[in-house]
């Protein structure tokens, strides 16, 4: 049978002790989970002792399947043990494991998962090693988030498929590392605006980033980030065009910290696969409908679009 291995890493500004107990306890899942929150009816039950030996976390969603994870060795401040069984979408088991290490900030806590799939799913082996290791990137983040301000701001909406209308706009391009599309982005934005500004072009226009079809196992996002200023307004400017088509698409809605909008985006291919859309190979893109500089992170507002077959 073919097997995985996923391990992500990830600071945390609170000591091993209180991040241990607060992982040790299947109670405070649901708060950072990197999966449920495309599926707000998911049924998750805790067994009564959360954070022992043998406890048990299991899920039922129309989205998120049916599974179970369980302790099965608890050393504090420095390792948990369990083993997470899938019912659906297919049965499986792997071993999984979470590494407390001292850090001078705090704590590096490594998520780690060691797996065999059924072997009619051989081809999957790379692609579960990249999806897995960015859901538990997202899940890191949000643990880290839930620890340090003690909320994590991301909420995700599905409106369905839409038809939506082509969409010009200029800006500048990149291709970064999927944990570095943030930084780019912000990158991109301050060079646009400067750009703008020397030709007193005046931004009164939504910011949108395309993504361009690449293969995520070479873990890279190829992108363009702009604009939908005039054709006169960027081509002054030194910008790129950027053209994307009309026709049918999945819209998503996050609410919350940008940082977190992978959560939507995870969430619109599971919902994608679940009500058996055909995803098409154009780019899928996302607008931010509120000004980042005047709104807080919690009330930040991005509709993603990912292009489907009508």
């Amino acid at each position: 049978m073919p097997a995985f291995h996923v391990s992500r890493s990830l600071e945390i500004a609170s000591p091993p002790e209180v991040v241990f107990d607060y992982v040790a306890d299947f109670g405070n899942w649901t708060k950072w989970s990197p999966w449920l929150g495309i599926d707000p009816d998911a049924v998750v039950t805790v067994s009564s002792n959360p954070n022992s030996v043998g406890s048990i976390y299991r899920w039922k969603g129309d989205l998120v399947g049916q599974g179970e994870v369980e302790h099965l060795h608890l050393e504090p401040a420095c390792r948990i043990e369990e083993e997470i069984r899938f019912v659906k979408p297919f049965k499986s088991k792997s071993k999984v494991r979470f590494v407390f290490e001292p850090a001078p900030s705090g704590t590096v806590v490594s998520w780690q998962m060691d797996g065999k799939l059924p072997w009619f799913m051989f081809w999957m082996r790379s692609s579960m090693e990249t999806y897995v290791g960015m859901d538990y990137d997202r899940g890191l983040k949000m643990l880290r988030e839930q620890l340090e301000t003690g909320e994590v701001l991301s909420k995700t909406e599905v409106h369905g498929v839409e038809s939506v209308p082509p969409i010009d706009f200029y800006g500048l391009s990149d291709t970064c590392p999927i944990s570095e599309v943030g930084p780019a982005m912000d990158r991109i934005f301050s060079k646009i605006q400067m750009r703008l500004t020397e030709v007193d072009v005046a931004i009164d226009a939504s910011m949108l980033s395309a993504y361009h079809p690449c293969d995520l196992k070479q873990h890279e996002f190829r992108f363009t980030s702009g604009y939908a200023v005039g054709e006169d307004e960027g081509m002054a400017a030194g910008l790129a065009h950027c053209h994307l088509r009309g026709g049918s698409a999945l819209h998503v809605r996050h609410i919350g910290s940008y940082e977190n909008l992978g959560n939507a985006w995870s969430g619109a291919y599971q919902y994608a696969r679940y009500k058996k859309l055909k995803v098409l190979r154009q780019d899928a893109y996302e607008i931010y409908r509120n000004d980042p500089h005047s709104t807080p992170p919690c009330d930040r507002i991005t509709d993603i679009y990912l292009p489907v077959k009508s």
